[in-house]
């Protein structure tokens, strides 16, 4: 556990006090207060007209001294007591996750190199035929590439493998982020962190830890990430005031008791609730916009215009994959013996014009083989491609059925329509092993647990195209930059929670920082921050997210972004 274990530990003990609910009922609010130039504990707390040992269990992660300009947790009767006699500095400080950067001039030529070329480390072992493998590159063209090679091969060299191909390059129209330096922001942050269950002394922290790690996780990572976006949007200059509720299980009252209590509409967003049930609760009573930050089967039953669905729903990943094939599958590529083509670069009128191969692979259930006859019907009707589904007989399907559908020499696409393990398991496992002059690309447009337990040297061989809600290109500006502020606050790494908790959180508040209302700016295009995609255009009445990557596995086992 060790670092990420006292990471927990501090936040749940900051937690503990955050949600505290005295025995008479009414419940305390606590916010954030901004450290001036030369403050101590002690001087802060008797500003405030408390007790310095308070204010130090309010902020268990503050060792010492706190630093200018930096948060600490206060009661807000307190701070309201104070708020006319204090006026908290407005000093804006340049700082973005997309333009802040420490790199010195040769990582700058090295990002600005990435942006069109792929780039290769070099290592031992490597060799001009091992390259050529990997990548499918002669050594005429890598040399050509890089003049350096004349001189071989050396460990640690970055070698321009070839160039990245325009049409990966997005045509979509992109929101414009802009600041309003005269807003300033409520936002109410509601998670169930179920801190009222463990109020028990004859638990150990570790036991609660165990008991619920995988909620825990989820709830205090998305937190973590949310702070970091709140922090970067305050060093930008945005003014943010940040309330965070303890929502506590399905079972409890604990949505009521806050929506009663709290005047959650002097708002102007509400990030949350985990439970969809409870986000239809908060929406119905409030008329401020609400963020749904998770995937739910249950959202598409969401009514309440004012909820803002941040993951697509399920079929919109099927309708990406089917509009990728539909752009792509009539492509026409020639298929050709190198003899039938002419030295002036013709082709002889014998040469094969593929126009696409398109298999469906399906399985028993009923509900797969209607998805599968709807790709089927679409793909027939947008495409010229031949279109055939193959479902198991007698439980599998033998790769002597997908050889009689298989086209040697052209372009097959087969597109796995189940996340039924057997099914998937043979169709990967047949589809690996083809004779030489017969090649397959495999898509599916739901990647789920099933691929976890595939090899990815499987996967790779057979260019495995799948649809995702994500993309990490760890050698990102974005990236390397959020990974750096957020191991330097939490002494760990981001986890998924972690990066979507701040891709959601900076995405609306630095859209609501514009001064503009909040569906005006989802209707203005689409944006990308460090993992996600949003981009809510064609949504009906209710915001939905539909932002969505096509991501490719190479030979190499790297992860390559085709849309």
């Amino acid at each position: 556990m060790g670092i990420k274990y006292m990471k927990h530990l501090k936040f749940f003990i900051f937690l503990c006090i955050l949600t505290f609910t005295v025995s008479c009922g009414q419940q305390k609010r606590y916010i954030q207060y901004k450290v001036q130039q030369g403050e101590t504990m002690s001087k802060i707390a008797e500003k405030l007209a408390m007790k310095t040992p308070d204010l130090k269990r309010l902020n268990p992660d503050v060792e010492g001294e706190p630093r200018a300009n930096t948060f600490l947790v206060v009661p807000e009767k307190k701070l309201n007591n104070f708020k006319n006699q204090v006026k908290e500095s407005a000093e804006v400080v340049s700082d973005s996750i997309a333009n802040t950067t420490n790199l010195n001039e040769d990582e700058r030529l090295l990002e600005e190199i990435k942006e069109k070329f792929v780039v290769y480390e070099v290592k031992k072992g490597d060799t001009f035929y091992s390259l050529n493998k990997t990548f499918e590159v002669s050594r005429g063209e890598l040399l050509q590439l890089n003049p350096e090679l004349k001189e071989g091969l050396k460990v640690g060299m970055l070698l321009k493998i070839k160039e990245i191909p325009l049409e990966i390059v997005s045509e979509e129209i992109f929101y414009n982020d802009y600041i309003n330096t005269n807003k300033s922001l409520k936002v109410a942050l509601l998670l169930p962190f179920r801190t009222h269950k463990y109020r028990n002394d004859s638990l150990t922290l570790k036991e609660i830890f165990d008991r619920n790690s995988t909620l825990l996780n989820i709830t205090t990572d998305f937190y973590l990430g949310a702070e970091i976006a709140i922090d970067s949007l305050r060093r930008k200059g945005v003014d943010i005031e940040f309330t965070v509720y303890d929502t506590g299980n399905r079972r409890s009252n604990q949505i009521t008791n806050i929506i009663s209590r709290n005047n959650l509409n002097s708002n102007d967003v509400v990030i949350g609730p985990l439970y969809s049930e409870e986000v239809s609760t908060v929406a119905s009573n409030v008329n401020i916009p609400v963020i749904y930050p998770v995937y739910s089967d249950d959202q598409s039953d969401f009514s309440a215009s004012n909820i803002v669905k941040t993951s697509p729903e399920k079929k919109v990943f099927r309708e990406e994959l089917e509009r990728y094939i539909i752009e792509n599958i009539n492509k026409v590529e020639v298929v050709a013996d190198s003899n039938e083509i002419l030295l002036n670069n013709t082709i002889n009128e014998n040469a094969v014009l593929d126009r696409g191969n398109i298999i469906i692979v399906s399985d028993d259930n009923y509900k797969s083989k209607q998805t599968s006859r709807a790709i089927q019907s679409n793909l027939s009707l947008g495409t010229s491609a031949t279109v055939n589904v193959l479902s198991p007989q007698n439980g599998y399907i033998a790769k002597e059925r997908f050889l009689e559908l298989l086209k040697p020499n052209a372009k097959n696409w087969v597109i796995i329509a189940t996340d039924n393990n057997v099914a998937v398991s043979d169709a990967i496992n047949s589809l690996i092993s083809l004779p030489e002059e017969t090649t397959v690309k495999v898509f599916t447009f739901d990647k789920g647990r099933v691929y976890d337990r595939i090899d990815n040297r499987k996967l790779a061989k057979i260019g495995f195209t799948y649809v995702s809600d994500e993309f990490v290109d760890e050698n990102s500006l974005s990236t390397r930059i959020f990974n750096q502020q957020y191991q330097k606050k939490n002494k760990a790494l981001p986890s998924f929670y972690a990066t979507k908790g701040f891709d959601i959180t900076y995405d609306i508040l630095i859209r609501l920082a514009s001064g503009y209302d909040l569906k005006s700016t989802l209707n203005e295009g689409m944006s990308e921050r460090v993992e996600s995609k949003f981009d809510y255009r064609n949504s009906t009445y209710l915001a939905e997210n539909q932002g969505l990557f096509i991501v490719q596995y190479n030979k190499d086992l790297s992860l390559t972004r085709l849309k």
